[in-house]
């Protein structure tokens, strides 16, 4: 039996928990492509999964890695597109942080043809989970504002490029002051350095009182009420993900002043047809700007797969700013 390196965590725990091991190399079913990972993005689903608070979806590997990006090593009977010796990338269910791994050929997306195995790797977490919450849930539009927070994150610098060439405008919250120039030279009209300034007022006086049109937001507890007090009337609220809390408050009475939209998503779960949706708009309205480079990946760092422990605490330290990739050698391993 053929086999390959995994990185996997034995026991939940701290970063020091993921392990290099060996386990079987999979085989691609009648509608799948079984691809060679040259790199593999970091989420912060995977830092939940290592501590055991995320369990992969049934039937997914048990190791973690939502993205990859390599090479289709091999194809099933009824795939004609992509075909073997194809650079692709791909989204997942669980199971990047391998050296091979299956995956439905109708959610494959092309590596554009000036980017790296690395550079492609960064793309498809990001790009299915903006198009799907900012285009598909919130409908924004070109000349509406989005105030996105975490906006030096993986989600953000995407959020921030993607809205910028399709017309709107975005502001964005984050850490530092140095992250808020970062993420203002990616094109954010105006960034807020939330452990100083308080946002809500912030984003009231750089929208003439208005308001924004679209929140898009990671943190959730507290900020819940605080980002219907920042949208404008008839403004979406779409929360991702929950890192102050799983819990807050708010006074409906602006929701309903407001007529306010609050809604979220969590897209792992999703099933193969929502996410083969989501692919085909990507196709069709981003990789165009991805090739003429009014997109472009934006990497903070490279590990070597056997450092993912060290990839993972250099995320926990909330330093980076971009994608953190994990590279895997060119060959596999039999």
């Amino acid at each position: 039996m053929s086999t390959m390196r995994v990185v996997e965590t034995v026991e939940p725990g701290g970063p020091e928990a993921l392990v290099v091991r060996e386990r079987p190399r999979p085989e691609p079913g009648p509608d799948e492509v079984l691809i060679r990972i040259g790199a593999a993005g970091l989420n912060r689903a995977d830092l939940l999964q290592r501590r055991g608070m995320y369990p992969p979806p049934p039937g997914a590997p048990s190791w973690p890695g939502l993205e990859a990006a390599g090479t289709v090593a091999a194809a099933g009977a009824n795939v004609r597109d992509p075909k073997v010796g194809d650079k692709v990338c791909i989204l997942l269910a669980g199971g990047g942080y391998a050296e091979y791994c299956v995956a439905p050929a109708v959610l494959c997306l092309p590596v554009p043809d000036d980017l790296s195995l690395v550079e492609g790797a960064s793309l498809p977490e990001a790009y299915f989970t903006v198009w799907s919450n900012l285009y598909e849930f919130a409908h924004l539009k070109s000349g509406e504002t989005v105030l996105v927070h975490g906006g030096s994150s993986g989600i953000g610098v995407t959020a921030i490029q993607l809205a910028t060439a399709l017309g709107s405008r975005v502001i964005v919250t984050a850490g530092s002051d140095d992250k808020c120039r970062f993420c203002e030279r990616l094109g954010a009209v105006a960034a807020i350095n939330y452990r100083t300034t308080d946002f809500v007022p912030a984003v009231q006086d750089l929208t003439q009182q208005r308001g924004v049109d679209v929140v898009l937001d990671m943190v959730g507890g507290s900020y819940l009420a605080r980002n219907v007090a920042a949208l404008a009337p008839d403004g979406r609220l779409v929360v991702i993900a929950t890192q102050e809390g799983m819990k807050g408050e708010l006074d409906l009475r602006s929701v309903m002043a407001k007529r306010i939209f609050v809604t979220g998503s969590m897209l792992r779960p999703r099933d193969i047809a929502f996410k083969r949706r989501i692919r085909d708009a990507l196709l069709q309205h981003v990789w165009p700007l991805i090739a003429n480079e009014r997109l472009k990946p934006v990497i903070d760092r490279v590990f070597a797969f056997q450092d993912a422990a060290a990839a993972h605490a250099y995320m926990e330290s909330g330093t980076h700013t971009g994608k953190i990739i994990l590279e895997f050698p060119e060959a596999g391993h039999s």
